[in-house]
């Protein structure tokens, strides 16, 4: 299993699907909308990008499979190998010209991530990882933060435009409990944030394989925890709608209790 091979792979790829993004940035770009939901973009620089990203995986590793966002292989063409792709995560944020956007592409081995990369390409971030080989931000070596407790901790959330109303008694339950609440629309980036230690810790209700796969790998690479909403193992390796809950470790049990807490 050469995962420097499939590691390297996946860095070049993001860095040429993250320049596909920038060249159509704050441009005139089509929009649409998923199930003729205002608030579920979909933009044409997805697609382009997903295009991108899944012609060079197929050319490269004819036999793994794929599962995208927007579409996927693995159900008529099963493998042990699966690369998770989401080809803008913080669409929303993309086309309206904010920052906080990112390509994230792992591979896993059945439910085990055996490469991630997150790649803000406005930003100039990229964050890497290998199982294994450690996690890194542009080459340089990550490790998740030392806060002990909340009241030391920045955390960050996310909304699910159709779960959101689950996720607010948590949020107003754990708000006055942290040293602050962060809510910028990329569950990647949040992620990437929290292997980096800018975060201490980061959860969501309602999540996808595509959005996290790549961030899974890197927190844990850095030192971090992962688990779901009940500190229990997740299982990426189904196409579901989960829940999230990642860390430095330290915070995570205090996390899980006022998690279910907040939900009462």
């Amino acid at each position: 299993m050469d995962i420097k091979n499939y590691h390297d792979f996946a860095v070049k790829v993001a860095k040429k699907a993250g320049k596909i993004l920038l060249d159509y940035y704050q441009t005139n770009i089509k929009i649409n909308y998923k199930g003729g939901d205002k608030r579920n973009l979909v933009t044409e620089v997805d697609m382009m990008s997903e295009k991108y990203i899944v012609d060079e995986i197929k050319k490269k590793f004819p036999d793994h499979c794929f599962l995208a966002e927007e579409s996927g292989d693995c159900g008529i063409k099963p493998s042990d190998y699966k690369w998770v792709i989401d080809p803008i995560d913080g669409t929303t944020n993309y086309a309206h010209g904010y920052n906080f956007y990112a390509v994230s592409i792992a591979l896993m081995h059945k439910n085990e991530v055996l490469t991630g990369v997150i790649y803000a390409p406005m930003l100039k971030e990229l964050f890497h990882a290998g199982k294994g080989m450690g996690a890194f931000l542009n080459n340089k070596p990550l490790r998740v933060s030392k806060a002990e407790n909340l009241e030391t901790s920045l955390l960050a959330t996310g909304f699910n435009q159709n779960e959101h109303g689950r996720n607010i008694p948590i949020f107003q339950y754990i708000l006055p409990k942290a040293q602050g609440i962060r809510r910028a629309g990329s569950a990647a980036l949040d992620m990437a944030y929290t292997a980096a230690g800018r975060l201490d810790g980061y959860w969501e209700y309602a999540i996808y394989p595509w959005d996290i796969a790549a961030g899974v790998l890197l927190v844990e690479e850095a030192g971090g925890k992962i688990t779901d909403l009940e500190g229990k193992p997740l299982k990426l390796d189904q196409p579901d709608i989960m829940t999230v809950l990642a860390s430095n470790g330290k915070i995570h049990g205090e996390m899980v209790k006022d998690i279910a807490a907040g939900k009462g």
